[in-house]
């Protein structure tokens, strides 16, 4: 039998091929084509550091995971390409590469290598952030507030009344403002005690307190300390800066203990106190000395203040490194584009390296001084971190000084520090081998 078969024209058969080719193209070139944005963090590519965490906080509040490339040019991160990805980090400024899926690959292969002290952590949900911080504060009060507004991260307050109604329970994360915890008005009595605003503050804490059921400032703070330590115990993020640090613990350690003088809580301090304080139940520091004198502006020997001899041009602290496979904690938290970072001064600058507790983690350090600027540790099912210092861009910030305008500072060390943290409760998690 025979069949008819009629082969196609001339012109046809060029469509053909070339809808052909043209498939195979589409087809081969899919690999290639971009899939991913990097968001470099290393000291030449990136020109707004601190955005770039807003960017990828703002990744992860669109339920998107991103992971986190630790010690991969400063602590890059990798998202999934989006053209409102694109758009948000043209508008923030960010510094941004889009990349194929194959360059994703070969990164990630480069960093999986156990040659290399590098990883990628996966960073899942975006934090629930909250700053303790009172009514009427100016975000320039506080480093992180600043930060945190400057990065566009969203952040709510809270204060004693939300504290001692449970509520941290609703927050990932917790960051304390410069806080005495100690009742003694961040014993600023020696210098200011005349001032209008030092009188207000004063009247402002004992009205809360007593509305609040506690007779003293001392006692009703001493409870704020101990449902924070409650919060971290049970599995929170606590993150604080300055005096909240050293007078947190130290509130801890004098529970039960009146060491406040007539001045700050209308009697008497208790004799021989510093004989009957406690460090059990302390974070990160032990043996210390309170300060007795209430007219000096000093809480204890913890803090390095009073006989540091540090010129300003010199004062540097460095960043610690740890094994980023072995040690993602402490590597996430020291991710810079820089392992020296200007220092800066506050009521508590920096700490007694011979008076933290041996499990506790010094993340950076000025040896030439004994001091520790950056330290972490592990509370119970939480973690803390302590960070000396009051501003990172302003070395002496003192009380009436102007704000520092961070649009100066978007390549920041030092704050980028505060935005590891901030980032931190996000990771899924690796426990820490040494």
């Amino acid at each position: 039998m025979k069949t008819n078969f009629t082969y196609p024209n001339t012109s046809t058969q060029v469509r053909l091929r070339a809808l052909l080719i043209g498939v195979l193209l589409f087809v081969f070139t899919i690999p290639a084509m971009a899939s991913y944005v990097l968001i470099p963090m290393d000291a030449d590519s990136q020109k707004e550091h601190l955005k770039a965490y807003g960017i990828t906080y703002w990744t992860l509040a669109k339920q998107q995971k991103v992971k986190w490339l630790l010690n991969y040019r400063g602590g890059s991160f990798l998202l999934p390409d989006t053209e409102e990805l694109q758009k948000e980090c043209k508008i923030r400024g960010v510094s941004f590469e889009v990349i194929s899926d194959a360059k994703a690959e070969s990164i990630l292969a480069e960093i999986e290598s156990p040659s290399q002290n590098m990883e990628a952590v996966v960073l899942e949900k975006a934090p629930k952030v909250a700053v303790y911080t009172p009514d009427g504060t100016a975000p320039w009060d506080d480093a992180v507030t600043m930060v945190l507004e400057y990065a566009e991260i969203p952040y709510t307050k809270i204060y004693d009344r939300e504290v001692l109604a449970d509520e941290l329970v609703l927050y990932d994360w917790l960051h304390l403002h410069h806080e005495d915890f100690t009742g003694q008005y961040g014993k600023f009595y020696g210098s200011y005690r005349a001032a209008p605003w030092y009188i207000k503050d004063k009247q402002d804490a004992e009205a809360l307190a007593a509305d609040l059921g506690y007779d003293k400032v001392s006692r009703e703070k001493l409870a704020v300390a101990n449902k924070i330590s409650d919060y971290v115990i049970g599995g929170g993020f606590m993150f604080a800066m300055c005096s909240a640090t050293d007078s947190f613990d130290i509130a801890l350690s004098a529970e039960g203990v009146d060491i406040c003088e007539p001045m700050f809580d209308g009697d008497a301090s208790d004799p021989n106190y510093q004989s009957r304080i406690s460090f059990e139940r302390t974070f990160a520091f032990q043996d210390f000395m309170l300060e007795k004198n209430p007219a000096r502006y000093e809480f204890s020997s913890i803090d390095t203040t009073p006989y540091r001899r540090v010129n300003a041009d010199s004062d540097y602290f460095s960043l610690k490194g740890f094994s980023a496979k072995w040690d993602p904690v402490p590597t996430m938290l020291c991710q810079n584009h820089t392992a020296l970072v200007k220092g800066f001064m506050g009521q508590t600058t920096a700490y007694n390296a011979e008076q933290i507790k041996p499990q506790v983690l010094v993340m950076g350090e000025n040896k030439a001084n004994g001091e520790a600027r950056y330290i972490h540790g592990v509370k119970g099912k939480g973690f803390f971190t302590f960070y000396g210092g009051h501003d990172p861009e302003d070395y002496q910030h003192r009380v009436g000084d102007p704000k520092t305008e961070l649009r100066l500072h978007p390549t920041s060390p030092g704050y980028r520090l505060i935005l590891n943290n901030i980032l931190f409760p996000a990771a899924k998690k690796k426990k820490q081998k040494t």
